[in-house]
């Protein structure tokens, strides 16, 4: 439906009802800045025959044409009668500005429930209610109440603050800053992020798609159209709410380990939608993005007339995510050539205090062409020797890498540094400041060849006789033949009620073995000491089981389970998923074992999955430097760790009914995996 959207972006004629001349009012502010739309304006007024020196008409049904667009400014109690109203003129499209719906309580929600109601019946998009309204500057149409318009420009903003909108409406101006469309979303009981990314992905005069979000709204929907635009323009996102939800009860590591924000970073890294954490990272991305080249890898090349400042700009490089670029020789013969002796000799490249524009554009050309290096990034200090405009003039040029500037300073830079933005140069005040931009270039990148990997179809549906009526944790047993069904390698499980059961299953599996204890309580065993390890004879085992027994309570206690001990020593890791109330299932993968919540080493992955995307996913933690063999291990069946993620993702979607899944340790070996332990939360639905 995303198409209806062009009645509020391109409308030939608009109403506003709720047009007044009292002054301070959202009203006034409404009728004001609607004077200058260049199509046919109708101020809706039932007391004035004229508002703001514009006719004024009593109600709608008395303006002479059809209304593309109806701006609604009345309070919320009348606003589904004039919605009625407006299909009556056969208006597709309504800004509902008014406030007093869902955001004050319960009535409120019942208000907006009916408003939307009517909406859908009558065939109208709806953008808000509680909003600041919208501005398409090409068109000259602001219908909002801000006190100006943006400038044209090949920036789309989308906003669920209008306070916020104001605030960058203010900022722009200073910087020079345009728009293809300025929206503030409101509490989006309609038209939402989905709808406004394919409006704008679609949209000739919009370059970039900047967000700033609060909540995510319709998830689906704003994860098939990121999907489809961001390979096409970026879309930029500021999220509010970074920190930890609350730890809430959970029965797997896995369920405690998904924070809903991580969840959001990952959703965002499968759509492609690149997150900033400040405002100017959010236009300095859309600038950037707009005039260079990303980079084809993480490596920057960093050239300067400083130390101190390159120094600075290789800390910050590596806490952002990317890396220094190593100099090829043939790189540092070149630059001894053109370089004084005494330079730096690696990157970064000082070219020091007293070099002149040629022998920075030199140094830059040769940088630039190393094999090795996938940006550039000259910081400038100014010192009595220097000359900063004529350096930027040697600096600009064709080049197939990105190309940023840090020249720090004031008044005695000002010039160049115009002359370099002038050049599709993006120049900073600080070298951190390129350097994290340089990392979020990259990871556009990084983001763009994800979705260039469509996902296999999912698996069969894994079935498993599962009690009908139940609402509980299974049992280990239990939630191992489910591994089994989907194809995931365990160890057999035995379950004994008595000592003499459990010796008597040692004896016939053999020594050594391993003892869990089995509850419909405790979920985890480790904890209260109910994993016994590496049990080597029958008295082992019947201390062990005695342990175990008088570590819980009676109601905790349903016998132990007898498996094999495995021997093999492999790396531990855990596997598993959550459902999020709005992305639905969500994988976890990282490092393992009893340390697991403290290692915090882990990844997330959103189904639908491919064998491609879950690879460059856990690429991401430590732990898979440990699988790929490190200091003389041998490396593990990374293609089996693989699988049995592919294979959980099939149980999560295939099987409704599985809340939450938690595998701790999956054993990774160079013969492939092994699970040792399941825990499986499951609700019937």
């Amino acid at each position: 439906m995303f198409a209806d959207l062009s009645a509020f972006f391109t409308p030939a004629s608009i109403a506003l009802v709720g047009a007044t001349e009292r002054e301070g009012s959202v009203g006034r502010a409404l009728t004001e800045n609607l004077q200058a739309f260049p199509g046919q304006f109708y101020p809706i007024n039932p007391k004035r025959s004229e508002v703001c020196g514009i006719r004024a008409w009593p109600d709608l049904q008395s303006v002479p044409e059809d209304i593309d667009l109806v701006v609604i400014a009345v309070p919320a109690e009348k606003v589904r009668s004039v919605i009625r109203e407006s299909s009556k003129r056969g208006a597709k499209a309504a800004i509902i500005i008014t406030a007093g719906f869902k955001e004050t309580g319960p009535k409120g929600r019942e208000l907006e429930e009916a408003v939307m109601a009517e909406a859908r019946g009558c065939g109208i998009r709806v953008i808000g209610p509680n909003c600041l309204g919208l501005m398409a500057p090409h068109l000259g149409l602001n219908a909002t109440f801000a006190t100006a318009m943006a400038r044209p420009g090949r920036i789309a903003l989308l906003s669920q603050s209008g306070a916020l909108c104001t605030a960058l409406l203010d900022w722009s101006f200073k910087q020079q800053v345009g728009f293809s469309g300025f929206v503030s979303t409101g509490s989006m009981a309609d038209v939402g992020w989905g709808d406004l990314i394919r409006y704008f992905g679609d949209d000739p005069q919009t370059h970039s798609i900047l967000i700033y979000m609060e909540s995510v709204g319709d998830a689906a929907s704003f994860m098939r159209a990121a999907q489809a635009v961001a390979t096409r323009k970026p879309i930029i996102v500021i999220k509010t709410g970074r920190s930890e939800a609350a730890a809430r009860a959970a029965a797997s590591h896995t369920g405690a380990m998904t924070g809903s924000d991580a969840v959001l970073d990952a959703a965002f890294d499968r759509c492609g939608v690149l997150r900033v954490d400040t405002i100017q990272e959010l236009f300095d991305m859309a600038d950037v993005l707009a005039k260079q080249p990303l980079p084809s890898g993480p490596r920057l090349a960093i050239v300067t007339n400083a130390g101190g400042p390159g120094t600075l700009a290789v800390d910050a490089l590596v806490h952002h995510g990317a890396s220094l670029a190593e100099l090829s020789p043939e790189t540092i013969h070149a630059l001894d050539a053109c370089l004084p002796s005494h330079w730096s000799h690696g990157n970064p490249v000082d070219v020091l205090g007293d070099a002149d524009p040629e022998r920075f554009r030199q140094a830059t050309k040769i940088v630039l062409s190393d094999p090795n290096i996938d940006g550039v990034l000259t910081i400038l200090t100014p010192q009595a020797m220097t000359k900063p405009l004529e350096v930027a003039q040697a600096l600009v040029g064709p080049t197939d890498k990105p190309v940023l500037a840090s020249w720090m300073g004031s008044a005695a830079v000002e010039t160049a540094r115009d002359a370099l933005i002038q050049a599709g140069i993006p120049c900073f005040d600080y070298p951190d400041e390129a350097t994290r931009v340089f990392a979020l270039m990259w990871e556009r990148q990084k983001r763009l060849r994800t979705l260039i990997h469509h996902p296999t179809p999912e698996g069969q549906l894994v079935t498993c006789l599962i009690d009908k009526g139940t609402a509980r944790v299974l049992t280990e047993a239990e939630a191992k033949s489910v591994l089994v069904a989907a194809g995931i390698p365990t160890v057999e499980v035995h379950q004994a009620q008595t000592r003499e059961e459990a010796v008597s299953m040692a004896v016939k599996i053999g020594f050594p073995v391993v003892l869990k204890l089995q509850s419909p309580t405790i979920t985890h065993k480790s904890d209260v000491g109910g994993v016994r390890l590496n049990l080597e004879s029958a008295e082992a085992v019947m201390a062990a089981w005695d342990a175990i027994r008088g570590a819980v309570s009676e109601t905790d206690f349903d016998g132990v389970t007898v498996q094999r001990m495995v021997l093999d020593k492999g790396v531990e890791l855990i596997c598993g998923f959550s459902r999020d109330p709005q992305f639905g299932p969500v994988l976890l993968f990282g490092s393992g074992g009893i340390d697991a919540e403290v290692q915090q080493d882990t990844v997330l992955l959103l189904p639908p999955l491919n064998a491609e995307l879950v690879r460059q996913r856990i690429q991401q933690t430590r732990v898979f430097k440990i699988l790929q063999g490190l200091r003389g291990r041998p490396s593990c069946d990374i293609e089996a760790v693989i699988d049995a993620l592919l294979k959980i993702a099939s149980v999560a979607t295939q099987n409704p009914q599985f809340i939450e899944m938690d595998i701790n340790p999956l054993i990774a070996t160079p013969r492939g995996v092994l699970a040792l332990d399941a825990r499986i939360l499951v609700v019937v639905v």
